[in-house]
C-alpha cells in the first residue's frame, strides 16, 4: 500500500523577508570586503538565495548598497527622534541625540567608512550617484523635519531655516565619521558627543520670530 498524501507545498518566502535577508548579507558582505570588492553572488549565497534573487529585488550593486545605507540611516533617525521627543527641555533632548548618534558613529566604523567610500566613488561613477544622491537628500531631510518639529513641540525655534539646520546635523556627522575613523584618539566618542550635542542645542535654542520662546 502506497502513501498517497501529496508532498507539501513549499512555502515562498515573503519578499520583504528576502529584501531583509539580503541587506544584512550584503551589509556583512561590504564591511568585510569593501564595496568594490564585494560580490553580489557571495551575498546572495549568504543570505541563501541564489544571485538570481538579488536582481529580482534590487536593480543594480549600486541600488543594493544604496538599500543598506538607507535602511541603516532610517533606524537610527527613528531612535533619535524618540530621545528628541522624549527631552523636556532643549539641552536634555540634545544630549540624549547626541549620545544615541555618537554611539552609531563609533559603534559602527564599517558603516561610516563604506559611506565615505559610495561617497567617492560618486564623484566619479554617474550610477552610484544616482544612487546617493536621493538617498541624501532625503536624509538632510527628515533631519531638517525632525529639528523642526521638535522645536515646534519645545514651543522654540531654530537657529537658522530647519533645511540648512538639516544641513548643518548631516554634514557634522558625516564628517565625525570620518575624522573618528581617521584618529580616535584626538576625535573619541565623548568628543564626537560634545560637538552633536553643541550643534544640536545652538539650533534648537533660538526664539521664535516676536521675541518669543
Amino acid at each position: 500500500m502506497t502513501d498517497s498524501t501529496p508532498p507539501p507545498i513549499a512555502r515562498r518566502t515573503p519578499r520583504a523577508e528576502v529584501q531583509r535577508r539580503l541587506r544584512e548579507a550584503a551589509a556583512q558582505e561590504f564591511a568585510e570586503r569593501g564595496y568594490s570588492e564585494s560580490r553580489l553572488e557571495d551575498i546572495a549565497a549568504r543570505a541563501g538565495f541564489t544571485k538570481g534573487a538579488v536582481y529580482s529585488n534590487f536593480k543594480s550593486k549600486q541600488e543594493l548598497f544604496g538599500s543598506v545605507l538607507a535602511d541603516r540611516a532610517d533606524a537610527e533617525l527613528g531612535a533619535v527622534m524618540a530621545r528628541l521627543d522624549g527631552g523636556d527641555d532643549v539641552h536634555s533632548a540634545a544630549a540624549d541625540a547626541a549620545r544615541l548618534v555618537a554611539g552609531e558613529i563609533t559603534g559602527d566604523v564599517e558603516r561610516g567608512q563604506l559611506g565615505l567610500e559610495f561617497a567617492s566613488r560618486a564623484r566619479r561613477d554617474a550610477r552610484v550617484r544616482a544612487v546617493l544622491a536621493p538617498l541624501r537628500r532625503t536624509q538632510r531631510q527628515a533631519a531638517a523635519e525632525a529639528i523642526a518639529t521638535v522645536a515646534e513641540r519645545l514651543e522654540g525655534g531654530t537657529a537658522v531655516d530647519p533645511e540648512l539646520a538639516g544641513l548643518i546635523v548631516h554634514c557634522l556627522c558625516n564628517g565625525l565619521s570620518m575624522e573618528y575613523a581617521v584618529d580616535p584618539e584626538r576625535v573619541d566618542a565623548a568628543t564626537v558627543e560634545a560637538a552633536i550635542s553643541a550643534t544640536l542645542t545652538a539650533l534648537l535654542a533660538a526664539e521664535r520670530p516676536g521675541g518669543t520662546k
